[in-house]
């Protein structure tokens, strides 16, 4: 048996469930009558994980945007991971959304400072965008995993390499 068991938390987004979400949301837009005959698109820049959106119409704009999102949830995205860069206005109603997926400093602080507050026997560092946490024990580590999803974090959590 391992004398200490690890695991860690990251907020990376499968960019194939993100290229799979965009390709329904297409076939969806394609197929909703009540977008027939407006001007709409849905584009995905792959490299920076950003959808573009386009309406002639601002609430059809949001409709977009529902389908969008409702496509990342069914492929398990967190819908807190999806942040909304910019809205213009115009002949054309444009809106960038990212996918968030990387754990920036403020929530690896806000994750650290959780996990320390917990009392629990385990040790947590941050690793670039990953964090590590170290325990002698499985429950400690699961105990943990719990205390991270209930934080209100804008981030798609997982853990991976629980050791």
């Amino acid at each position: 048996m391992a004398s200490e068991h690890s695991f860690d938390i990251s907020a990376a987004i499968d960019k194939q469930e993100l290229k799979n979400a965009f390709e329904q949301a297409k076939k969806e837009l394609d197929s909703r009558y009540d977008l027939k005959g407006i001007k709409t698109e849905i584009q995905f820049n792959e490299k920076d994980s950003i959808f573009k959106l386009s309406s002639s119409s601002e609430s059809k704009l949001d409709v977009l945007k529902d389908i969008v999102i409702s496509k990342l949830i069914k492929r398990g995205i967190n819908s807190n991971a999806i942040k909304e860069l910019s809205r213009e206005n115009g002949a054309m109603f444009h809106l960038n959304l990212k996918a968030n997926d990387s754990i920036d400093n403020e929530n690896a602080k806000k994750i650290n400072k959780a996990i320390k507050e917990s009392k629990l026997k385990v040790n947590s560092s941050i690793r670039g965008d990953e964090i590590r946490v170290v325990a002698k024990q499985i429950d400690d580590l699961q105990a943990v995993m719990k205390i991270v999803r209930e934080l209100d974090l804008e981030l798609n959590i997982s853990f991976k390499n629980l050791k």
